[in-house]
């Protein structure tokens, strides 16, 4: 029997390739808060799980793997990364957090510092990065809200990675686009905001 398949064509080829592995797909990790968590939305209705949908038809060899949280902050991102690095190895880092620490009040010098720390940590592990910049109201001082807009984009010209200025930027002045709470858009606006990240995260995919 041995000798009858050795003599047939292909035969030993195919079952080599039969057995060949398929290679694991490369990872997209996602750090937010709320508004990357997908927040009072089912699973499926966040911009992030509209962006992994996307990678599956598109990019299949990609997947998505969403680490956000609900009320994290850049400080719990921080302490959270290296640990999310190492169990899921990904090539992308998206980084998506700060709201929470403007809608606190808290130092944008501390802010600067946890968003710098979770940035080097995922240029050690060789990742590529997306930084998700936020805006805050007003009212909080104009002082304020400059320098808490102005640490994104000075931070992604430090470590040179890619910059989407504003998250919510297509949603800014439509009030229907939000929740009760006027924090979180509503389910009907998160393909808004797929389209809006896409842009920044796609050439990151090649």
């Amino acid at each position: 029997m041995t000798l009858l398949l050795g003599l047939l064509p292909g035969v030993h080829a195919q079952s080599t390739a039969a057995a060949k592995p398929a290679p694991a797909a490369r990872t997209v990790l996602v750090m937010g808060d709320s508004l990357s968590a997908g927040y009072g939305l089912s699973a499926q209705q966040g911009w992030v799980a509209l962006t992994a949908d996307r990678i599956a038809e598109r990019r299949p060899d990609w997947r998505v793997v969403n680490a956000s949280i609900s009320g994290e902050t850049t400080a719990g991102g921080a302490a959270r990364i290296v640990g999310e690095l190492r169990r899921h190895r990904p090539h992308v880092v998206v980084i998506a957090l700060g709201a929470n620490d403007g809608l606190r009040g808290l130092p944008t010098l501390q802010t600067r510092i946890n968003l710098a720390r979770m940035l080097g940590a995922a240029h050690g592990a060789g990742a590529e990065v997306l930084l998700v910049g936020m805006r805050m109201p007003p009212n909080l001082g104009a002082e304020y809200t400059r320098a808490f807009e102005q640490n994104f984009s000075a931070l992604a010209e430090r470590f040179d990675v890619a910059l989407l200025p504003f998250l919510l930027e297509p949603l800014a002045l439509d009030r229907a686009a939000y929740q009760s709470d006027n924090l979180h858009p509503v389910a009907e606006a998160q393909p808004k905001l797929r389209d809006h990240v896409w842009p920044a995260l796609a050439p990151l995919l090649d």
